[in-house]
């Protein structure tokens, strides 16, 4: 009983330690190297164990519980529901990957076989950004987010990097604590795993020079309320509001004006946009401006024909019609430009298998604006302006590195984030999804320029250094200086193929698991 009771104490302990390391709910970083080794421990004394399977997913499932709500409990702040299904099933799945790691591990019977977590982990995060109920959010590489000068080698890695860096650390602390190393060897081991990782990020920050033109951007937070007034209240006077804004601090420099993440919250259809009333208000303002405006829209598209599974039958039967939140640039003299966002929220945005399960749909939730399953865009996508090219990224696809690199790949020279992130309050979820900029700004070395409806908005540096931040729930607007490139990084050319090894590495694994077994 005693013994049960420690592993108990074990796995609360790492669940503990992993929140605490996480931004915003802890912050304190250096804990995500020590936070895996106890359940780790735990794991290893349950190999002799019969059944040791479900035993290890219900010790493991208490670690990555803890994890989940104490680093994620904001999401209840939008909805219970919600909270509760993202919660409880993505501490399932970390336990499930972390139980198979154990199977595999104990079946080999070797004392290298701590090392299958690695590739184990690292497909499970790679097919987080994959699957229907896509959720990295609490990727362990992160939590790295706030500790830039510790990571500015992510522009080789990516994240996965940072994960990967974590799980070493932490097998190493492991295997020190449980004998199996010899304290010269660790302290060579902590010297190259650590040690160097940390000297090089260092060194490359403090002498990275910003390269490229300079253009100046001006942010728009017009601070609306996404439950009270958002999608209730009248359109034209929050544009204008938006436009005095946009008006105290434009100058003749000014090369672009950014407002947030359904900015027009008015639903419009695309293919006659520009014969209402309202398209004519924005484009007399652009005109006057006379510089180009990105915002974000929910935006409708009529189909002769069924496009995708998401697209829905018109009541009159007269073709079809799909929804999305959209980012859309209006330049002088031009029509819009659309792009769609193709990283969506679940439960609010996509309902997962709703193609086998279609009655599903009825269970969206519905936050304002269009809701149940969105369309996306066929391909990656970005906006070519007259004198720079941008990445159009909207809210949840700035937590997907691999699909922001795919975006600089595609010529990007800079990054726009635009968000609404409201919804949850003033929480930790505002702010971590505003750190996870950083590392986008790093894998890629390109600026980012973030509007966010109620903050933060702000400016990030290619090295990841937060510029030019707003107070959170506050009107505000400003006009900053960034720098825009075309120079691409290992990480924006390859994006996420430490997912790719990571897999090719699972799938190894279970070969010869495998074949050990028909041998037998």
């Amino acid at each position: 009983m005693k013994k049960i009771k420690n592993k108990y104490i074990l796995s609360v302990l790492t669940g503990t330690l992993l929140f605490l390391a996480y931004p915003f709910t802890g912050s304190i970083t250096p804990f995500i190297f020590i936070a895996l080794a106890p359940l780790l421990y735990v794991e290893d004394q349950l190999k002799n164990v019969q059944k040791s399977f479900f035993k290890v997913l219900k010790f493991s499932w208490i670690s990555f519980l803890i994890y989940n709500i104490g680093s994620t409990w904001w999401i209840w702040n939008a909805s219970e529901g919600g909270a509760i299904f993202a919660i409880v099933l993505n501490a399932f799945l970390m336990a499930l990957f972390f139980s198979f790691y154990h199977y595999l591990s104990k079946k080999s019977n070797s004392k290298y076989s701590i090392f299958f977590l690695i590739p184990i982990w690292i497909s499970f995060e790679y097919f987080h950004y994959q699957w229907e109920l896509s959720w990295p959010w609490l990727n362990f590489g992160n939590v790295f987010s706030l500790q830039i000068k510790w990571i500015q080698w992510f522009e080789y890695t990516g994240v996965l990097g940072g994960t990967l860096w974590v799980l070493l650390i932490n097998i190493l602390l492991f295997k020190i604590i449980s004998a199996e190393l010899r304290l010269k060897r660790a302290v060579v081991y902590l010297t190259i795993f650590l040690i160097i990782p940390f000297t090089i990020s260092f060194y490359k920050y403090y002498t990275f020079n910003e390269v490229g033109e300079e253009k100046e951007i001006v942010l728009l937070q017009p601070n609306i309320d996404p439950y009270t007034e958002k999608f209730s209240s009248d359109i034209y006077s929050q544009m204008n509001k938006m436009y005095l804004i946009a008006d105290s601090i434009i100058t003749p420099q000014t090369d672009l004006i950014v407002a947030p993440e359904t900015a027009i919250s008015q639903p419009f259809w695309e293919n006659n946009f520009q014969q209402t009333s309202l398209y004519n208000s924005i484009n007399s303002k652009v005109n006057n401006w006379r510089i180009p405006f990105l915002t974000g829209a929910s935006t409708l598209r009529f189909f002769k024909s069924k496009k995708s599974s998401v697209s829905r039958l018109l009541s009159d039967g007269s073709g079809y019609y799909e929804s999305y939140n959209t980012s859309v640039l209006f330049e002088m003299d031009k029509s819009p430009k659309y792009i769609h966002k193709s990283k969506l929220v679940l439960g609010v945005e996509k309902i997962p298998f709703n193609t086998i399960f279609p009655w599903l749909e009825n269970l969206a939730l519905n936050f304002g604006g269009s809701s149940g399953s969105l369309g996306i865009e066929d391909s990656t996508k970005i906006f070519s302006l007259k004198n720079m090219k941008m990445a159009a990224t909207v809210c949840y696809e700035s937590v997907y590195g691999g699909f922001v690199a795919a975006q600089v790949e595609k010529g990007a020279e800079f990054i726009s984030i635009i968000t609404n992130d409201g919804w949850w309050g003033d929480t930790p979820g505002y702010k971590q999804h505003a750190s996870f900029a950083r590392l986008r700004a790093i894998e890629n070395r390109r600026c980012i320029v973030r509007s966010a409806n109620t903050g933060q908005s702000c400016i990030v540096n290619q090295k990841g250094d937060i510029l030019h931040q707003t107070p959170y729930w506050e009107e505000a607007g400003f006009n900053a200086k960034i720098k825009i490139n075309n120079k691409l990084t290992f990480y924006s050319s390859f994006g996420d193929y430490l997912g790719w090894l990571g897999v090719f590495s699972f799938v190894l694994i279970i070969l010869k698991f495998v074949l050990d077994r028909i041998k037998k």
